[in-house]
């Protein structure tokens, strides 16, 4: 039995459907199960036994991991993410699980520039003493949160960064539930690190270039630096402020450290990834 944290989510959720679409039957966690049947599709629900859970309640993770041999878990960004995930690692070494799949992210070190990304280091660490095997995905930004500058870009035809002319490594969700898939279900490479990408890293500049043909209208990007993008996220976008600080920490990232596409996603799949271009001319009405 696979236990699926974070099914609600971009990760969680793909995941799901893609062992769904395999036939594995899986057991998904929510806070809220009546919420997460409602947005399931029927295939996919038919193969899944919604639990309720909450990560800050370590009893009820335990009830819900009893008798399970894998998990997958992934949880959002946030102030609590290392004591919520800390949580569901220890109530899983509790419940005898075998095999944990955690979603964590690039530049998972103890000094990381990314307050979220060390994070996540101090995740991997305690799975890695716990003694449970460990199988590490560390995908780049999601292109799924491209469409959060929908908005900006409808209304003003501006895309707001603070990257130059770094690019950036974009990968579908959806390809990261794939990979999740593959993982969790061929022992093969269980107990590895794998960065996922998408197949080509994009500037701002070319994001804006590319969704300038797509639109057939000309779309800029703005560079405000670093505390010009902070003082944009809080002020114009409402976001909070550890969540405008982890946008431009992971924009100076991409700046400081290249990033590039990587063959890891066709290694564990067997296929290319998703393109930038497919996925924006999928979602391209949100834009316009």
């Amino acid at each position: 039995m696979i236990v699926i944290m974070g099914a609600g989510g971009a990760t969680g959720g793909a995941t799901l459907r893609s062992l769904a679409a395999l036939g594995v039957p899986t057991r998904s966690l929510s806070r809220d199960p009546g919420r997460l049947a409602a947005a399931l599709d029927e295939h996919t629900l038919a193969r899944t036994a919604i639990l309720p859970a909450d990560a800050a309640d370590p009893d009820s993770l335990r009830t819900a991991f009893r008798g399970a041999h894998q998990l997958f878990l992934t949880m959002a960004n946030g102030p609590h993410q290392v004591r919520y995930e800390l949580n569901a690692v220890e109530a899983a070494v509790d419940c005898g699980v075998g095999h944990i799949v955690k979603v964590s992210a690039p530049a998972a070190e103890p000094d990381s520039p990314v307050a979220v990304s060390r994070g996540h280091h101090l995740i991997e660490e305690r799975l890695r003493s716990s003694g449970v095997t460990t199988t590490v995905l560390r995908p780049y930004a999601f292109m799924q949160k491209l469409l959060l500058l929908a908005p900006g870009i409808a209304t003003a035809g501006v895309v707001h960064g603070a990257m130059g002319r770094a690019r950036c490594n974009y990968v579908d969700a959806r390809d990261i539930g794939d990979a999740a898939a593959a993982v969790l279900t061929d022992p093969g490479p269980a107990g590895g690190t794998y960065p996922l990408t998408g197949g080509r890293a994009y500037s701002h500049q070319e994001l804006t270039e590319l969704l300038g043909e797509l639109l057939a209208r000309p779309i800029r990007y703005l560079d405000l630096g670093p505390s010009g993008l902070h003082a944009h996220l809080i002020g114009r976008a409402g976001m909070p402020e550890w969540l405008a600080t982890h946008v431009v920490e992971i924009q100076q990232l991409a700046v400081t450290r290249g990033e590039a596409p990587d063959d890891t996603f066709l290694r564990l799949t067997g296929r290319a990834p998703r393109t930038l271009e497919a996925f924006l001319r999928e979602n391209l009405h949100r834009f316009r």
